[in-house]
């Protein structure tokens, strides 16, 4: 028998029950869900080395059309070739997001919380499979 001085269920000690996580529309992931996460984190993936691919002309060398040489057409190109550079970063940092998801799914650490340990809600997982956090950590409550 617990004593009336200590935790007496899991929740007073911290610890969140499957039926609270449930009820906080936090279900605990089966392995169709996972699979399904981990095709749609898999085709992000190939449409992101798909678009990168199909920019590598412009991200290349500046070359300028000799009849438009002016001042406005170098500035013109150089700002293009600044901005396919800008979109290949990011392509390449939602990359990075998108194989720590996957390897995360392959650990049987993927759905929780990265800060503090809480199953992330599905609905949040189904806008962005690759979040890291919970809804309460992210915003800092």
């Amino acid at each position: 028998m617990a004593s009336s001085t200590g935790p007496t269920t899991l929740d007073q000690i911290g610890c969140r029950t499957s039926k609270q996580l449930i009820n906080d529309g936090k279900v605990p992931l089966n392995d169709l869900d996972l699979k399904a996460y981990r095709d749609a984190l898999l085709a992000e993936r190939t449409q992101l080395a798909n678009e990168d691919a199909a920019s590598v002309e412009d991200r290349g060398t500046v070359t300028l059309d000799q009849q438009s040489v002016g001042r406005l057409s170098r500035m013109d190109a150089l700002q293009r070739q600044a901005m396919a550079h800008a979109t290949m970063r990011r392509r390449a940092a939602r990359g990075a997001r998108i194989d720590a998801a996957l390897r995360r799914i392959d650990e049987g650490e993927f759905g929780y919380c990265l800060k503090c340990g809480d199953a992330i809600a599905q609905e949040r997982l189904s806008l962005d499979p690759a979040v890291l956090t919970c809804v309460s950590c992210a915003t800092g409550a």
